[in-house]
Order: C-alpha cells, then sequence, then structure tokens
C-alpha cells in the first residue's frame, strides 16, 4: 500500500489507533478522506495538485483499510470523526480544510457538526449529509434504491467479506466499473486504479472493516444510538461547504446530494459535473482538483 510518488508517508497515533497518512506540500493543512472501496491512492492526483497551490495536503487510510489500524470496533460515524478530530491534532494543527468522498464525505460532514472547531471548510464528494442520505435510502422505490439495494447485501454476515475477496477481489471492479462515468471506465488510469484497489481489498481484515462501515449505518436507524447521531448531526455549519456530484452517479443520485441543502449551513455550493459518475476526483482530477483550491482559498 506504500506506493511510490512525490509524496512522504508516516504513521500518526489519533483516537485511540494508528492512522497511514500520506503527505505532500507545506501551509494550510488540507486532510483528504477516501471512500469504499478505495484506500489513500484515490488522491494520487489532488495530493500534487493541491501541494502545488500552496496547500499542506494529508491522504490517510481510514480505519479498517490500507496500513491504518484495523481494530474490532469502531466503525461508527461517532468514531470515525473522532479519527479525524484527533489526526488533525496530531498533525500540529487546530483547523484543517477537509475533503472527503463517499464514505470520507460522511465522515466529513460528521466532523463538522460533531467537532465544528476542527473544521475550516468543507469539501463533499460522491457523498451527501448523513441525515439526507438516511432518508433517501427509506425510499426503496425511489431515490434511494440504488444505495439501499447494495447497503442491503452488505448486512449478511461473512458472505459480503468472502464475495470482496474472492477470485483477486473481482468484485472491486465490477463495483466501480458499474458506478464509474463512461469516461473513465475504459481508461489505463482507470485499469491502473482498480489493481490497486483489488489488491487493497485483499489485505487482511479490510473486507470485514469496509462491510462494518455499511452495517452500522444500516442498523443504527433501528438503534437509539442512531436517533441519537441524527440528533447531534443535525447541527448546521457555519463554515462553507462545496458538494461536487456526478451527474451519472448511480450509487448516491445527484437529487440525493442536493437534499443535504437543509444541513448546510448559509454558505452551500452544489456543483453537478457531466459525464462523471460516483468517482469525481478520479474521473475528473484535474477540474476537481481545480475547484477545490479555488474553493479553499476564497473564490466563488
Amino acid at each position: 500500500m506504500r506506493l511510490p510518488g512525490p509524496w512522504r508517508q508516516h504513521f500518526v497515533s489519533a483516537n485511540g489507533i494508528r492512522l497511514h497518512v500520506v503527505e505532500q506540500g507545506a501551509g494550510p493543512l488540507v486532510v483528504l478522506l477516501h471512500g469504499f472501496p478505495e484506500f489513500w491512492w484515490a488522491w494520487r492526483h489532488q495530493l500534487p495538485g493541491l501541494a502545488e497551490r500552496g496547500f499542506r495536503v494529508a491522504a490517510i487510510d481510514l480505519r479498517g483499510y490500507g496500513e491504518s489500524d484495523k481494530p474490532p470496533r469502531g466503525y461508527d460515524l461517532w468514531t470515525l470523526a473522532g479519527d479525524v478530530s484527533g489526526l488533525i491534532g496530531a498533525l500540529g494543527e487546530t483547523r484543517a480544510a477537509v475533503v472527503g468522498h463517499g464514505w470520507g464525505g460522511l465522515i466529513g460532514w460528521t466532523l463538522t457538526a460533531l467537532h465544528p472547531r476542527r473544521v475550516r471548510r468543507l469539501v463533499s464528494i460522491g457523498s451527501a449529509h448523513p441525515l439526507a442520505l438516511r432518508r433517501a435510502m427509506r425510499d426503496v422505490f425511489g431515490q434511494g434504491a440504488a444505495t439501499a439495494r447494495y447497503a442491503a447485501g452488505f448486512q449478511v454476515p461473512r458472505w459480503p467479506e468472502r464475495s470482496l475477496r474472492a477470485d483477486g477481489a473481482v468484485r472491486v471492479e465490477r463495483i466501480m466499473r458499474a458506478w464509474a462515468g463512461p469516461d473513465w471506465a475504459g481508461t489505463d488510469d482507470f485499469a491502473t486504479a482498480v489493481a490497486h484497489y483489488r489488491t487493497a481489498m485483499g489485505v487482511p481484515g479490510v473486507p470485514h472493516s469496509s462491510m462494518e462501515y455499511h452495517r452500522w449505518a444500516a442498523r443504527s436507524q433501528l438503534r437509539g444510538d442512531g436517533r441519537r447521531f441524527a440528533a447531534a448531526v443535525a447541527r448546521r455549519p457555519e463554515v462553507p461547504v462545496l458538494q461536487l456530484h456526478g451527474a451519472d452517479d448511480p450509487c448516491i443520485l445527484p437529487s440525493t446530494a442536493a437534499a443535504s441543502r437543509p444541513w448546510a449551513g448559509p454558505a452551500h455550493t452544489l456543483i453537478v459535473l457531466e459525464r462523471c459518475g460516483h468517482f469525481p476526483h478520479e474521473e475528473h482530477p484535474q477540474r476537481v482538483t481545480q475547484l477545490v483550491a479555488d474553493f479553499l482559498i476564497g473564490c466563488p
């Protein structure tokens, strides 16, 4: 998982676990949080791109992924947000801009609500506010149908882990091909990325850890901790929020992303990218990097 590049790699202790961190550049801190089924490599374009624009960029392997620790518990958004809050402090900063994709976006929204003093600006890519996604998943015949279908399959014990590991993690490629936009899925960059993600899913513990994220999200809706979580994240952020979303995203629909607006605060912008699926930062890396950089330095 230590793929070479112009970045530096190290480990940081935060919130009781060890996180693998990949850094590049100097300046205001930007923390990059990947989604499923990826790891820090998802930000291979943004690491140098944002560093060249004057930022200190840190991409991490989330809890349970890559070279970060894989404890048996802690895959709820309460704890995951605590991981990132602790990471920012461990990197010697009090605040950071947070950029998250998919599950990383959900963590970013949660961090902004639960630890508002840690977040300078929030960018959510291919994601939605947890309460918008929660509401969409209940609409199993409407806008939440796609998300509910794949999430439901992850709730049963053991089988999802076996299916993710089988045949060299070929299911990872099928998932990404189904969720990617048409312009990226046939490229060499897609093939190389998928090869790395298949390897990453083969790391012991990763299939189970990645499933625990989805299991908590579904089961918490029926438990008291889910109700407490919903009340806690309903707090609207005071910092600016940018959402970048693919028009062709079949995993989290653009309408679900747009439904985040009630919880996005007064300074909120949603940009929908045409001919783009669930992975805007990889499908249109130059445009996404520029949009993120402009937002972080305060350009409209």
